[in-house]
């Protein structure tokens, strides 16, 4: 993707959805990180449909502690690798409440410190709660950035730090979203809707699907 194309590229993503937010269903921090940590390796439809079922019963650090693990597992056992998440969780809550007063720190490197909770994780809980311009890298993510052009490497950091170069300092708290919903239902992985895709003039794949007749 040509320098000249982002700009456009990200002003029409604002114009089209001006006040974009992750699909996870949430009403505090914690219950976005708890969110998070599950959804590695999920969908959020999939998280969703869970803590649909967990939060009304436990929503916070204390709470989840004493629901016990065998209880918390009993509740997101339909989301992949339940039994390892349900055990970081347990751990995240525990250092939560014994180091934070039960509150989410605010910092890289305290999230990061908590089991179950890399860069990504990290990233999209400052950016999503904590209003930061931190760019969270999941595989829709990855993929456009490559295949648009606006970003291209070979592993999610290197992607990440593309995009925080390349994108304009007005659009980057709000580009993780726009960029995760274009993958997710435009610019997917087997078969990119290119016939539909309302940024396609500015985007850098060379081969893009003619319409469907």
């Amino acid at each position: 993707m040509k320098t000249s194309h982002i700009k456009p590229f990200f002003a029409h993503l604002k114009a089209t959805n001006p006040q974009p937010n992750t699909e996870l269903e949430y009403t505090s921090v914690f219950e976005l990180l708890a969110a998070v940590l599950l959804s590695a390796q999920a969908t959020d439809v999939g998280v969703n449909k869970a803590t649909r079922r967990l939060f009304p019963i436990a929503n916070t650090p204390q709470a989840i502690l004493d629901l016990g693990l065998d209880r918390l597992m009993t509740y997101i056992q339909t989301i992949g690798l339940y039994r390892s998440k349900a055990k970081h969780l347990m751990q995240t809550c525990q250092i939560l409440v014994d180091q934070y007063d039960g509150e989410v720190p605010p910092s890289r490197e305290a999230l990061e410190a908590l089991p179950g909770v890399g860069r990504k994780t990290a990233n999209v809980v400052l950016n999503v709660a904590f209003g930061e311009p931190t760019m969270a890298v999941d595989t829709h993510i990855f993929r456009v950035g490559n295949r648009t052009g606006l970003a291209p490497g070979k592993t999610p950091l290197a992607v990440e730090l593309g995009l925080l170069k390349r994108i304009p300092p007005e659009y980057l708290v709000d580009a993780h979203h726009w960029l995760i919903l274009h993958g997710r239902y435009v610019c997917q992985a087997r078969k990119p809707r290119c016939w539909e895709c309302s940024v396609s003039e500015w985007c850098g794949f060379k081969h893009k699907e003619p319409q469907p007749r």
